[in-house]
C-alpha cells in the first residue's frame, strides 16, 4: 500500500440539523450550514468533499450540483463531488454540463460519483417508473461515460432519443472529469463499474468491512479482463468523532435514532435499538468514538478491504452544526495523522475492535 496515494475525504447528505438547543433549523441554514463545514474541510487540507442528493424534508440538499458550484467559489485545493448523484433520474447529459462548470468554477476540482440512490422519492417526483429502475440506470451510465470522454458521442438505447456523433459543451480545460460509481454491494454492480472504466465507491454502512473485499478483488479483475487500469477503490461509511468514546456515543445515539428510527418505520423494519447501534459502533462500519478508536477502525477497513481511499460521513441525522464542526476538525487533525501512523506500522498495530 502506498501510504502517499491515500485519500480522505468527507460525505454528507447534508441532513436537516438542530440548533445546539435541539430545535431544528431550517433547509435554507442547514445548506449554508453544509458550506461552512466545505470550507472547513478545505482550510485542514482534507481530500475531498461529496454531497449527495436527496428529495425529502429531512435531507436538505436536493441539488448538490449547486451546493459545489457555491463551494468552488469559496474553496481553493479540496475535490468537490457528489456522494451520489441519483443518475437513474437526471439527464446524463445536463449531469455531464453541470459538473463541466463546477469544474470550470473549481479549476479542475469536480468529480461525479453516478448510483442508484437509497431513496426512490425522485422516481415519481420526475416522472419516472420504478419498474424501469435497472434499465434507467444502465442506459443513463453509459451515456455519461461517453459523454465524459469529450467525443462526440453516437448512442442508441430505450431511455431516450439515440445520440448521432453528438458533441457536448462545455469542455473541461483538463479533458474529463473523474467518474465513481456507487456500489452498495453486488457483484453486477461492482462489474459494471470496471466496464465502464469508473472508479469504485463501496457504500459499507453495516457489519464488518472486510466482508467487503471480495468486490475489491472482483473489480480488480473486471478491469484486468476489459483492459483498463486499476482504478481508485474508496469506501463510505458514516461515523461520528468526539474527544472520548462515550462523548462521541452519547452524543450520535439521538440523532441516529432520529434517522434509522425513521427510516426503519418506512421500510418496515424493526425498532431502532441502542443495543444493535451500539453493536455497529463496537464491531461493525458505524466510527463513532474517540480520534484513536476512529482511526483504528479506519485503518482496519482500508487494510482489510484494500482501499485507496476513506470518505467519512460525518453527517447522521440531525446532530447540530458546532458538534459537526468538532467532528470534521478532529477527523482532519487527529484522525488521519493516525491512520496513517498505524497503517505504516503494519496490520498487526490494529485490530477492528
Amino acid at each position: 500500500m502506498d501510504l502517499n496515494k491515500l485519500r480522505f475525504g468527507l460525505d454528507t447528505f447534508g441532513d436537516t440539523q438542530n440548533d445546539d438547543a435541539g430545535a431544528p433549523i431550517s433547509a435554507a441554514q442547514t445548506i449554508r450550514n453544509v458550506i461552512a463545514q466545505g470550507v472547513l474541510a478545505d482550510s485542514l487540507g482534507l481530500s475531498n468533499f461529496n454531497v449527495g442528493e436527496h428529495h425529502r424534508d429531512d435531507f436538505a440538499v436536493s441539488s448538490p450540483d449547486t451546493v459545489l458550484a457555491g463551494l468552488a467559489t469559496v474553496t481553493k485545493q479540496i475535490g468537490l463531488g457528489t456522494g451520489v448523484t441519483v443518475l437513474s433520474s437526471d439527464d446524463p447529459i445536463r449531469v455531464y454540463q453541470r459538473f463541466a462548470t463546477i469544474d470550470a468554477l473549481s479549476y479542475g476540482r469536480a468529480e461525479i460519483t453516478a448510483g442508484r440512490g437509497s431513496f426512490i422519492e425522485s422516481f415519481p417526483l420526475f416522472g419516472y417508473e420504478l419498474s424501469d429502475y435497472g434499465i434507467l440506470f444502465e442506459e443513463k451510465l453509459q451515456i455519461l461515460a461517453e459523454a465524459l470522454k469529450e467525443r462526440p458521442v453516437t448512442w442508441s438505447g430505450s431511455v431516450r432519443a439515440p445520440l448521432n456523433n453528438q458533441e457536448i459543451y462545455p469542455k473541461t480545460e483538463r479533458g474529463g472529469i473523474p467518474l465513481r460509481v456507487g456500489v452498495g454491494g453486488t457483484p453486477e454492480s461492482v462489474v459494471r463499474a470496471a466496464k465502464m472504466g469508473a472508479h469504485l465507491a463501496l457504500a459499507i454502512i453495516g457489519g464488518d468491512p472486510a466482508r467487503f473485499k471480495p468486490f475489491a478483488d472482483l473489480y480488480g479483475r473486471a478491469l484486468a479482463e476489459f483492459n483498463k487500469p486499476m482504478l481508485t477503490i474508496s469506501i463510505h461509511s458514516p461515523g461520528h468523532i468526539s474527544d472520548n468514546d462515550e462523548t462521541a456515543i452519547e452524543e450520535q445515539w439521538p440523532h441516529y435514532y432520529a434517522m434509522f428510527g425513521r427510516i426503519g418505520r418506512e421500510r418496515g423494519w424493526g425498532p431502532t435499538t441502542k443495543e444493535h447501534y451500539l453493536n455497529e459502533v463496537r464491531h461493525g462500519s458505524l466510527y463513532v468514538g474517540s480520534p484513536e478508536t476512529v482511526a483504528r477502525k479506519i485503518a482496519y477497513a482500508i487494510s482489510s478491504v484494500g482501499a485507496d481511499r476513506f470518505d467519512f460521513k460525518y453527517a447522521n441525522g440531525p446532530m447540530p452544526h458546532s458538534k459537526l464542526m468538532k467532528s470534521i476538525e478532529l477527523y482532519a487533525t487527529r484522525v488521519v495523522p493516525r491512520v496513517k501512523e498505524l497503517l505504516a506500522e503494519g496490520v498487526s498495530a490494529f485490530a477492528a475492535n
